[in-house]
């Protein structure tokens, strides 16, 4: 007796029909009302984001939305009110309005009016209208708000970051990327250093501090001093901060993930604070830091050799610098030195008998390796992403496999 799909019950459809990716759970709810009945379940929609262009009123959107247990929207343009949206999904968790350049203080305060008590996500990147005056609205109406983007939003002051450590005392992510005008006084707020006005953000768990250009060594000592919880830090091209900001660092014991990418004024003496105070650092990038030489590795070797992935692009080391790390880096498996034109053959030699853990390296720009280091990076057992951009063969030297690699 053969068994036809249609003779499936509906649970079942839910489960098949819950490994398709968004297109397809659209496509079979056309095809009968029997699937379309089972591909409504809320199982089959669990987790999905919803991108929308709200340009005209459509009155089955939001009860569509509502119908599959949809709570996470992405808007792509917004040309209605944003409070259509907040009425549409009273359940939202998660709410994604990243590049809506049309969206002002006025639209966002008229849509955040009461408490959205659901809300545990918000994306405000490159929203460039947005201003302090929002961020007043969402500390006030989104109290258990835990990941809030704001990069790129360069109107934001450290009066903005006061109201948010006045209301979101569960924040565990925040995104600062280029909110040029966030200084020592706006990371104090946030650290709990002005108790009397705020509490501070003390659960957040991940912060993104890129390009604030303002910010010295002292938004480092309020971050140790406050922010204990912290995993993540990015100051990535923060010129301000300094050798001296690594002290206070360097006794954060639950940072796991620490970005100094393009931090001009961080030299080996930096990575010998960190390497000699508590740290348990998984992930380490100094890449394009111009004063990271030699005697950085050594230090790494002796103090951060739980490293995990460990990014050098760019930095004056040479195959002394990698001879006086391998023996102790057990642990790595990412490693990027693309653009370290002292690295050789020798270097990658070292590389390949003692980083036996490998997964990934890059040799972006490394002009002085040839087929001989390659061959032997190429054995690395664990090795899955080799990135070999801007090397240059002889023509004699070439193979399909090499060929293959950089062409990769």
């Amino acid at each position: 007796m053969e068994t036809h799909i249609s003779c499936l019950f509906p649970e079942i459809l839910a489960i098949i029909f819950s490994y398709l990716d968004v297109k397809d759970k659209g496509r079979v709810a056309q095809v009968c009302t029997a699937w379309r009945d089972a591909s409504y379940h809320k199982s089959v929609w669990r987790g999905v984001e919803a991108k929308l262009h709200l340009r005209r009123a459509n009155p089955s959107l939001f009860p569509s939305l509502q119908t599959r247990g949809i709570k996470k929207v992405q808007i792509l343009s917004l040309r209605r009110s944003l409070s259509y949206v907040i009425q549409g999904m009273p359940h939202i968790e998660s709410l994604n309005l990243c590049g809506c350049f049309n969206l002002t203080d006025n639209g966002l305060g008229h849509a955040f009016v009461q408490d959205i008590s659901s809300l545990r996500v918000l994306n405000l990147s490159l929203c460039k209208q947005i201003t302090d005056s929002s961020l007043g609205r969402i500390a006030q109406y989104l109290k258990n708000l835990e990941v809030l983007e704001l990069g790129g939003c360069s109107n934001i002051t450290n009066t903005g970051l006061l109201l948010i450590a006045w209301g979101l005392h569960r924040l565990k992510s925040l995104n600062l990327r280029s909110c040029r005008h966030v200084s020592d006084v706006g990371i104090g707020h946030l650290s709990g250093m002005t108790r009397s006005a705020a509490e501070g953000c003390l659960t957040l768990e991940k912060l993104t501090l890129q390009d604030c250009q303002k910010l010295t060594d002292l938004s480092l000592k309020h971050i140790s001093k406050g922010l204990n919880k912290l995993k993540v830090l990015n100051l990535s091209f923060c010129g301000g901060i300094s050798d001296a900001g690594m002290i206070h660092l360097s006794h954060m014991t639950h940072l796991c993930s620490l970005n100094l990418r393009s931090c001009d004024n961080i030299s080996d003496t930096g990575i010998m604070h960190l390497a000699m105070g508590s740290l348990r650092l998984t992930g380490l990038d100094v890449s394009f830091c111009d004063k990271i030489g030699d005697q950085s590795l050594a230090y790494i070797a002796q103090g951060l050799y739980q490293l995990k992935s460990l990014s050098l692009c760019s930095c004056h080391i040479s195959d002394d610098g990698i001879n006086r790390m391998v023996r102790q880096m057990h642990e790595l498996k990412t490693l990027n030195i693309g653009q370290c034109v002292r690295i050789t053959d020798k270097g990658l030699e070292l590389i390949a008998d003692h980083l036996t853990q490998l997964t990934g390296i890059d040799l972006y720009g490394c002009t002085k390796i040839t087929k001989r280091g390659l061959e032997r990076i190429t054995q690395l057992p664990c090795l899955k992403v080799l990135n070999l951009g801007l090397w240059q063969m002889t023509e004699s030297e070439r193979s399909p496999l090499f060929y293959a690699q950089s062409a990769g």
